[in-house]
């Protein structure tokens, strides 16, 4: 079988760069809201009074935290154009891998983009019961934890298929991918078994890693180096 690696030349992409700015923005945002907030962040499950208490007292930390997760989503929309497009390359015969794109980076985009207008949403002063609170940050946290973990995970599944079909990652590189993907996946097992919740970040950062490394891949060279 020809390796398609030594055949295959990749067009410089520019705009692929949005595969490292998903990433960084984010970890940045996350990251400064740590260092803003004037309290812990409540963990999931956390009582309707801690919830308000950080809301409250922390509100320009979470507006921070929302600003560059809008980064990293619209980020993350144009990079699904970088994959999808190169999934078409890869794959001429087939429309299963360009659609699969599409549709996770679609879903990922939807589900960030839920919970950061959710989370965003706590800091507006407003009289909220106890029971309305814990339904927000649950929401924010379903939408931004386990649902994107699934997208995401499909996501990075696609893209490690297809950067290794193109030669633009090697087989180590590529076989990473596929762990990363399955962590973001089998986060859904959060629902049934709470440490499983150590998956969705496991699953996310290293994705961000593999999208960084394909965008400035993609972006700075006509023949991709495998790694």
């Amino acid at each position: 079988m020809t390796d398609q690696s030594a055949v295959l030349d990749l067009e410089p992409d520019p705009g692929a760069i949005a595969g490292l700015f998903t990433g960084l923005t984010f970890v940045a945002a996350i990251a400064g809201a740590i260092k803003l907030a004037k309290g812990p962040i409540p963990r999931p499950g956390a009582p309707a009074a801690a919830i308000r208490e950080y809301y409250h007292h922390s509100a320009p930390a979470v507006r921070f935290s929302v600003a560059g997760q809008a980064i990293s989503i619209l980020s993350l929309a144009r990079f699904t154009g970088t994959v999808a497009r190169l999934a078409a390359r890869a794959t001429p015969e087939s429309r299963l891998l360009p659609t699969t794109a599409v549709i996770s980076g679609a879903a990922s985009v939807a589900s960030l983009a839920t919970s950061a207008a959710t989370h965003a949403s706590l800091t507006i002063p407003r009289d909220r019961d106890d029971e309305t609170m814990i339904k927000l940050a649950r929401r924010m946290f379903i939408a931004g934890g386990p649902v994107h973990g699934v997208a995401y995970g499909i996501f990075t599944a696609v893209l490690a298929a297809t950067a290794r079909r193109t030669g633009l990652f090697g087989r180590a590189t590529a076989t990473t991918g596929l762990v990363s993907a399955g962590a973001g996946i089998l986060s859904l097992l959060y629902f049934r078994w709470e440490n499983a919740g150590w998956l969705i970040p496991i699953g996310r950062f290293s994705g961000y890693i593999l999208a960084g490394i394909a965008g400035v891949r993609l972006a700075g060279s006509r023949r991709s180096r495998p790694a």
